[in-house]
């Protein structure tokens, strides 16, 4: 009797058990349960949340998009970035003369330039009466040297800069001879000195080739007379050569004495010989676009020397390009057929 009491109770405490067991298991069950559909509910809202932002920022709408897709995009957006880059470049280098103009345009129609030449007179203060007897013997003036632009594509101007001492007699001077004449072009940023005439050739290519479109660009000294109709026809004949440089090419001796008149200071950069290399005389030459162009862009890195003829031949002499030795540009030599004379 005894015994089957003492079974009953231990029979008992184990269902007892084994109900709290089951319990406590069901409970951790649904804890379990509820936390992790917590957290899958969480990752979900994340998710849209993310999705959301990402269609915001692709201007996508309310769509969602794979990483598949969104690298996609990049790459589409990364090529036609490329595409404009390349575009630009092309339409720079049709500019700087690097493509030739001659090539039709996207009508089929050849296109032409209007300017054929842009003459920069060298000149300086003090000069007025070399200006003057120039606008009596070649260059026109007052409506006439609109109608030499308009009819023969020449466009004629004297160079010259400013003044060390902004707004002195020199500057004023200038100032009211053009405001009669109309026929300079004042370098702003250039001051006046012999010893800097190289420069101010460079100033004024630069200078004319970004404001006017011509095939050639020509520099001549204020002591030289020029046969204009003679200059554009035989500019003419070399038409359709993308780099050109024409003139009366010489070489000749660099000096290294200081007290010599053609004095070089950089005289040790052209050999032992002391020879230059073969360059168009200073007091006539023409360029053609393409290189007046590379002066342009490169003014700020293209060396100078003592003479303003030596130091455009240098500008040249690494280049691809043409060098004319054209006689009729010898205007010191008096040879027949030339079309400039020195004064």
């Amino acid at each position: 009797m005894h015994s089957r009491a003492s079974s009953n109770r231990l029979s008992s405490g184990s269902a007892f058990r084994s109900r709290v067991s089951s319990l406590l298991l069901s409970m951790f069950a649904t804890m379990a349960s509820l936390y992790v559909a917590g957290r899958l509910w969480q990752d979900a809202q994340n998710r849209v949340y993310l999705i959301e932002e990402l269609d915001k920022r692709i201007g996508q709408g309310q769509s969602a998009i794979s990483v598949d897709d969104t690298l996609k995009i990049i790459t589409c957006r990364e090529q036609q970035k490329k595409l404009t880059a390349l575009e630009m470049e092309l339409a720079k280098a049709r500019q700087e003369g690097f493509v030739s103009k001659h090539s039709s345009d996207d009508s089929g129609t050849p296109t032409k330039k209007k300017i054929l030449a842009v003459i920069g007179i060298i000149t300086r203060f003090g000069r007025k009466n070399n200006r003057e007897a120039i606008r009596k013997a070649w260059m026109p003036t007052g409506a006439a040297l609109k109608k030499l632009q308009d009819e023969k594509g020449i466009i004629v101007r004297f160079v010259i800069g400013r003044s060390a001492n902004p707004g002195d007699k020199s500057d004023r001077e200038i100032d009211n001879e053009n405001g009669q004449s109309n026929d300079f072009i004042i370098l702003k940023d250039h001051i006046e000195a012999t010893e800097e005439e190289p420069k101010k050739t460079k100033l004024f290519l630069a200078h004319a080739v970004e404001k006017w479109d011509a095939e050639f660009y020509a520099k001549v000294n204020d002591d030289i007379y020029v046969n204009i109709d003679a200059l554009g026809a035989s500019l003419s004949n070399h038409l359709g050569i993308l780099r050109v440089y024409i003139g009366c090419m010489k070489s000749g001796e660099v000096f290294s004495e200081q007290t010599h008149q053609w004095y070089e200071p950089e005289w040790w950069k052209f050999g032992d010989k002391k020879s230059y290399f073969r360059h168009a005389s200073g007091e006539l030459y023409a360029i053609s676009r393409a290189l007046a162009q590379f002066i342009a862009i490169n003014r700020s890195i293209l060396r100078t020397y003592a003479h303003d003829d030596v130091s455009a031949g240098s500008w040249f002499i690494g280049l691809d390009v043409k060098h004319v030795d054209e006689a009729k540009f010898c205007c010191s030599s008096w040879s027949s057929g030339a079309i400039c004379a020195a004064a």
